[in-house]
């Protein structure tokens, strides 16, 4: 099983951006999770989609500015993210984990190299 993350780059403030996440090599449709590190931070788990609990926002990332997809085929996650702001400066990540989604980084598998947005005027 792989994951590519994808879409990541240099954006304004206030900019929008849509993060990808294709998956290969599945034989079933597993729970896609959203995660980033910014440097010296823990990582932190933003949203989840899997056909068992539908789509799942954690904590801070709830209010609408993450919204998570996925197309019509399964292979390929989006996290959109609008109102970019510096501190959203991080290395994202996406994961597999199962049929459930939960917000523990460690259940995951096949997190890849992530994709860096980096955000500055």
């Amino acid at each position: 099983f792989q994951l590519q993350a994808s879409g990541g780059g240099w954006v304004q403030p206030g900019g929008s951006l849509r993060l990808s996440c294709k998956a290969s090599g599945f034989t079933y449709d597993p729970a896609i999770g959203w995660f980033r590190q910014a440097p010296g931070r823990q990582r932190e788990a933003i949203s989840c989609i899997s056909d068992e609990d539908g789509i799942i926002v954690w904590g801070d990332f709830k209010g609408g500015r993450f919204s998570i997809s996925r197309d019509v085929t399964k292979t390929t996650t989006y996290l959109q993210i609008d109102s970019l702001q510096p501190e959203d400066t991080a290395v994202y990540y996406c994961a597999y984990k199962g049929l459930y989604c939960n917000q523990y980084a460690v259940t995951f598998e096949s997190w890849g190299q992530g994709t860096l947005v980096t955000v500055s005027s």
